[in-house]
């Protein structure tokens, strides 16, 4: 049988003693699932969400009762922790503000068979969480994507829909076409998925790092289509259009560079060849009119260019063998974890 670290005992590893004497009052129900059903945990990262994470806590109770619901308030200045404990939430701390950190600290701490991760703004659909986990145990899946539907355009504003279907096509043509909403927070995982990814991001980019390695590792994953809401009312987005946007994009081409070097630079090294051999060509054009080297400048310029290209193309190859050493590592990582069956 699995042993698993008391939520108390997890926190105080963690460095928060403060949180960890959040957990000393129990969950309002009976947390254990009866014997061969996989323990459920339901993770909700919160940043201000006041006013939405009491409603967010008690669908997903309705939806799973014998789940664990764990709320982690990321340095909220609301009452944001009060009202998730008043619903029956475990509620713990991570002090370093941003999406991303606060996701590390749940897949570092929450131990469970199966983790469901939403937002705590109340917008994801609880009640397609039990056919989420039952795709992902009957299909032996590492990962189940929800997929956001909306025809409310508060739900979902036009800017950040647009952003939404440029990234993840931009996603689907560099990595892979599996996943149709790549920045969806709506995700359920296997125990091995959670326990072996590595978790770099800090902030909102922390979905496309997500999908990014189960790409990259080729884990089994699935999407399903999920109904999205709009905010509750005093409820605000902390999203930013432009920034986070920015943001994404960039540790796309951090990824991509990572995890596919020889792409990457192959394509540096185009753009330093092409105008180089350009000018390369105009000066060689006219050495072999006039026998002479007029423009000393472009030549140096255009041979340099060669030169760098020729360097990228090597950094490529060297790059190439050192990204396939990881993913074989992150591999090996993923194997030595009991995977849904075991």
């Amino acid at each position: 049988m699995r042993d698993y670290a008391t939520p108390f005992d997890s926190d105080l590893m963690g460095g928060d003693l403060r949180g960890g004497l959040d957990l000393l009052a129990p969950p309002l129900h009976d947390a254990r699932p009866p014997i061969g059903e996989p323990r459920v945990a339901v993770i909700l990262p919160c940043h201000n969400e006041a006013a939405a994470i009491g409603q967010t806590v008690r669908q997903f109770r309705a939806a799973l009762p014998r789940a664990e619901i764990y709320v982690y308030d990321n340095n909220s200045t609301d009452d944001t922790a009060e009202v998730a404990r008043a619903a029956g939430a475990i509620v713990r701390r991570e002090p370093r503000k941003g999406k991303g950190n606060v996701v590390r600290r749940m897949f570092a701490d929450v131990e469970a068979d199966v983790y469901v991760m939403a937002d705590g703004d109340a917008t994801y659909d609880a009640p397609s969480a039990p056919a989420m986990i039952a795709r992902l145990c009957e299909g032996g899946l590492d990962m189940v994507n929800g997929a956001r539907r909306s025809t409310d355009e508060a739900a979902y504003r036009a800017g950040h829909k647009f952003g939404n279907r440029l990234l993840t096509g931009l996603v689907r043509r560099l990595f892979s076409r599996q996943f149709d909403d790549m920045l969806s927070g709506y995700r359920v995982f296997s125990r091995r998925f959670v326990k072996s990814f590595p978790a770099l991001s800090q902030g909102f980019e922390i979905e496309t790092e997500l999908t990014v390695h189960t790409l990259q590792l080729r884990m089994p994953a699935d999407e399903i289509e999920t109904p999205y809401y709009a905010r509750p009312e005093n409820s605000t987005s902390k999203l930013s259009t432009w920034s986070d946007g920015f943001r994404i994009l960039k540790m796309i081409g951090l990824l991509v560079k990572e995890e596919k070097p020889m792409q990457f630079f192959s394509a540096v090294a185009a753009l330093l060849f092409l105008p180089s051999a350009a000018v390369f060509l105009s000066v060689l054009g006219d050495f072999l009119e006039t026998g002479l080297v007029a423009r000393f400048p472009s030549l140096f310029v255009s041979l340099s260019g060669i030169g760098l290209a020729a360097l990228s193309l090597v950094c490529a190859v060297i790059l190439e063998t050192v990204a396939r050493g990881r993913r074989e590592a992150r591999y090996m990582t993923y194997l030595q974890i009991p995977g849904p069956h075991g």
